[in-house]
């Protein structure tokens, strides 16, 4: 109601050519402001469609790098793990090597061993 007011008092104040001028230009402003809005909401559709390429695109390489690195890890790991038995093996051969050799040794050597730690757990 306020509006409707308003323009009748801008009615008044002008005679109807500068009336029509002037409504006929706010109808072009009006046009303009949508073309705008529409414009700005095709770049945003455009830009989020873009950000959500490369946000994919992102977590694919993040992923792959992921995964390489695990296979490296699960290939050291099986590495040190394969090194580790052959050392166990080789110590336990060394050790039978040694048993066989001098027995005597061994168990003296077994129960020097034996006294210390029996000394070290009792404190």
């Amino acid at each position: 109601m306020a509006n409707s007011g308003a323009e009748d008092t801008i009615k008044n104040l002008l005679d109807k050519t500068t009336y029509d001028r002037l409504e006929k230009d706010l109808s072009k402003v009006k046009g303009d402001i949508s073309a705008l809005a529409e414009q700005l909401s095709d770049a945003l559709k455009a830009f989020t469609g873009d950000a959500s390429k490369q946000a994919r695109r992102g977590y694919k390489q993040a992923r792959q790098n992921v995964d390489s690195l695990l296979s490296d890890a699960s290939e050291r790991g099986s590495a040190a793990m394969d090194a580790a038995q052959e050392a166990a093996a080789s110590l336990e051969e060394t050790l039978e090597d040694a048993i066989q050799q001098r027995p005597i040794a061994a168990v003296g050597l077994a129960i020097g061993l034996g006294f210390l730690i029996g000394v070290t757990w009792r404190r």
